[in-house]
């Protein structure tokens, strides 16, 4: 009988921390107009989620600004730095494109340069479809709740005073 109320306990806890793993799959940016919650993609790109969930652990999200904002396009961050060159001491990352995922309207992606294995902290959110990118970027999640406060981000490359994330985590 013992064995197999220890057997409960354990399966319960195996349970509880099975779920705490499966919110973990969640980003939550605080802009200025609110909430914007990501379901992040591990089953698309797990290097790529493991990245943003450590950096925005780090903190190193918070207080970054949208440095590049294309109307009817997408809103691009995570360069602490502000210009659109920077990232994390991290090394970059091997491309991890899909053909299970699109990139439509609150798409997450993963912003490089010319090289498809050079993505690092910086990522975007789309405004709308972008079909062209589809299998040349990769997508790490799409946004749940929120898209209001997104739509609201100044524009501009870079913006005049631009908007920043307030504080990014992993729920």
């Amino acid at each position: 009988m013992l064995r197999f109320a220890a057997a409960l306990v354990f399966a319960a806890a195996m349970l509880t921390g099975a779920s705490l793993s499966a919110r973990a799959e969640t980003l939550v940016l605080e802009l200025k107009d609110g909430p914007v919650v990501i379901e992040l993609r591990p089953d698309l790109a797990p290097k790529h989620v493991e990245r943003l969930k450590t950096l925005a652990n780090e903190g190193f999200y918070d207080g970054v600004v949208f440095h590049r904002v294309i109307d009817g396009f997408m809103a691009q961050t995570g360069d602490p730095t502000g210009t659109g060159m920077g990232g994390s001491k991290l090394p970059d990352l091997p491309a991890e494109f899909t053909d299970k995922a699109k990139f439509t309207r609150g798409t997450i992606g993963m912003a490089r340069s010319a090289d498809p294995n050079s993505a690092n902290s910086q990522f975007f959110i789309t405004f709308a479809d972008a079909p062209w990118l589809d299998g040349q970027y990769t997508i790490v999640g799409e946004v749940t709740s929120g898209m209001d406060a997104v739509d609201k981000i100044k524009r501009g490359e870079p913006p005049t005073n631009p908007d920043k994330i307030i504080s990014a985590k992993v729920q």
